[in-house]
Order: structure tokens, then C-alpha cells, then sequence
């Protein structure tokens, strides 16, 4: 899964990506215009990854990974600036767009002064904005090829998409409102278009200001009432969940408790991110390797298996599959119990996989 971090300048982006990966990139109050996009690795917290490895005791352990991708800041009306950005984080899975909520005079805001909800939906603009001008410059391609006789080269089932997606737009609505079938999102693909993904907004917070638990609350409602389709709004102290990044497990857990805080950043965001992805973990376990698979809800098990080697799915034979929860709480982490009580299960290759799934998989090249 990848997550580009998207937002204004001086909106704590990087702060942000610091504190989601444990990186330390230099933070800057002055907005860049250019550079390379930052990358960060980080490995997605399950405690059943953690319990599976004390009882196989593999010689590796592999958790599920998400890549957070940092880079500049958008600019209102700066077209050509934030086709830019489009350019460099087109790719990603689904949004994360950090929105400043802090006052800090050292610190100037690129629009002259914190207003939250009015640089939401400014963003929300330039996202719509952005997929337009691609629209646009698309139809106009189309047209240019009827024009010049190469019918051949122009797909009906695009352009009608195309159409549906101008007048969405037209009306500045993100295309995440819209509802696609499989087939129309398969025509526009190749467009790659930044409202159409899945986005998390994170409303960037003065420490001073967690506390209060009924002003947050009222400023996520807000935003709620605002984002349609598939998104979802949370509130977090960039500054202080940067901080705590850097420190050891045993001493995250007293700085939080210090805060009030019930658990860190990363952890909200992976599991609202997998939520608004509709995605699952299936696990591999074994005295070489205990690992963790992200796939889509609804993935069938000959699918689920093409994930570990396009050859297990063309050989597919079975899968062996008990759950993770009867596995700990009614077999105590022994497979032959598993068994012997009967929740140890032979599927065939339609068995859509469950989250927690412990898998075998039986194939024939």
C-alpha cells in the first residue's frame, strides 16, 4: 500500500511523515518547489503477527508494509506547480492530506492565517482543478483523432467516462463521490486521478489544543459534513507524535499515557487506511517464516495465492486454513489441536479470505 501526504505549504507534512515512519527529515518553514519525493518503509503493527512468531519461532518474521510518500506542498492556483506534485504522487493508493489547525508566527501560512476548513476545501479544489485539466486535455485528444479519421484509436466506453467525469467536476465535485463501475474505472486508469482516491485528512494540531476533546470533535464533524465518498477525518499533534517516534517502545508507552493519548498516529492511520482500501491480512506460518499478506476483501483463495507466486495460483490445488482467533483461543497455537477439533478447513480456490486467515496452500506446477 502506498500513501502519498499531501497539503499546503507550512501545513507540517514532513513533521508528519516523521512521525509515521521515525524518520528525522528536516523540517522547513520556507516551501520548496522542488526535489525529490521522500520515501518511507514502515512495517504495519499486528500483535497476531507478533503472537504467531512466539509459537513458530521462524527464522523470519515479515510484517505488511505501507509506503508513505512525502513531496512539495501544493499551491493555490499554481496550476503548473501542482500538476507537479500530481505527477510525483499519481501512483499512490490513497491520499493523505494534512491540514494545518496550529498558530505559530514563526511559522507563516502560505494564505495568511489558520483557517482549517478553508484550506480543506481550497485542496479539495485543486484536486478537482487538477482532474479536469486531465479531462479536459484527454477529450480534446479523443476529438482530435475523429477529427483526423483514426476512429480506431478512440474508446467509446473512455469517452462516456470522461463526459461523466467532466460534469462531476464541472460542478467541483471530487470524483470519489461518483460511483463507477468496474468497467469505467478500468477506461480511466491510465489517467490516474488524485480525487478519485481514497483520502484521509489529518487535521495538524497544537499540542494545547488535545485536551479538548469537544473542539477537535466539532472540527472533525465539520470536515465529516463536508468529505463525501470515501474518506475519513482524524486530529493528531504532528510535533508531538514526531517526538514520540523517536523514542523506544517502553518509553512511547509512558509518554502516551502522560497525554492521554490511547495509541500512536501510525497505528490510527494504517487501520483507517485499510478500512477506506477494504483491505485484509492473510498469514503464512511455519518454522522458516511467519508472514503477513495484504489483499482486497472478497479475494478468493486462488487470488490470495497468486500474491505469494504467480505459480501457486496457475497450480492451485486447496487451501488448508484455520483462523487466527480458533487457532490461539481454541487450539492454543498447536496445529495438530487445530485438527483434531475440527477448525482446521480444506477450501477450494472460490473461498473468498477472511482477515486473519492462517493459510497453507496446496498447488501443482
Amino acid at each position: 500500500m502506498k500513501i502519498a501526504i499531501i497539503g499546503f505549504s507550512n501545513s507540517g507534512k514532513t513533521t508528519i511523515f516523521n512521525a509515521l515512519t521515525g524518520l528525522g527529515l528536516p523540517t522547513s518553514s520556507y516551501p520548496s518547489t522542488g526535489g525529490e519525493a521522500r520515501v518511507g518503509v514502515v512495517n504495519v503493527p499486528d500483535e497476531r503477527i507478533d503472537n504467531l512468531s512466539g509459537i513458530f519461532k521462524p527464522a523470519k518474521t515479515t510484517y505488511a508494509t505501507v509506503d508513505y510518500v512525502d513531496y512539495i506542498g501544493f499551491t493555490r492556483g499554481d496550476t503548473k506547480q501542482n500538476a507537479k506534485v500530481h505527477a510525483h504522487i499519481k501512483d499512490a493508493d490513497a491520499l493523505l492530506q494534512v491540514v494545518r489547525a496550529f498558530e505559530d508566527p514563526s511559522v507563516p501560512h502560505p494564505l495568511g492565517d489558520t483557517d482549517p476548513m478553508r484550506d480543506l476545501r481550497s485542496l479539495e479544489a485543486e484536486l478537482v482543478l487538477g482532474d479536469l485539466m486531465l479531462v479536459e486535455k484527454r477529450l480534446e485528444s479523443i476529438e482530435e483523432s475523429i477529427k483526423k479519421g483514426r476512429k480506431e484509436k478512440v474508446s467509446d466506453a473512455e469517452r462516456a467516462v470522461l463526459v461523466r467525469c467532466r460534469e462531476a467536476l464541472d460542478a467541483e465535485k471530487p470524483l470519489r463521490e461518483i460511483e463507477f463501475s468496474q468497467e469505467e474505472l478500468k477506461a480511466v486508469r491510465h489517467l490516474e486521478f488524485l480525487s478519485i482516491k481514497p483520502e484521509v485528512v489529518v487535521f495538524n494540531v497544537a499540542e494545547e489544543m488535545l485536551p479538548d476533546e469537544k473542539a477537535l470533535e466539532a472540527l472533525l464533524q465539520e470536515a465529516r459534513e463536508m468529505l463525501k465518498g470515501n474518506s475519513a477525518a482524524l486530529s493528531m499533534s504532528g510535533k508531538i507524535e514526531m517526538e514520540l517516534a523517536q523514542l523506544a517502545p517502553e518509553e512511547q508507552k509512558a509518554f502516551l499515557s502522560d497525554l492521554g493519548i490511547e495509541e500512536p498516529a501510525l497505528r490510527r492511520l494504517i487501520k483507517v487506511s485499510y478500512g477506506l482500501l477494504r483491505l485484509i491480512s492473510f498469514f503464512t506460518a511455519g518454522e522458516d517464516e511467519v508472514k503477513a499478506w495484504t489483499i482486497k476483501e472478497g479475494t478468493t483463495a486462488s487470488k490470495a495465492a497468486g500474491k505469494i507466486h504467480s505459480d501457486i495460483e496457475k497450480g492451485f490445488i486447496r487451501a488448508e486454513i484455520v483462523s487466527y482467533e480458533d487457532f490461539l483461543m481454541k487450539c492454543g497455537g498447536s496445529m495438530a489441536e487445530a485438527r483434531k477439533l475440527g477448525v482446521f478447513r480444506l477450501e477450494g480456490r472460490d473461498y473468498p479470505v477472511k482477515d486473519g486467515d492462517i493459510i497453507n496452500f496446496r498447488f501443482n506446477v
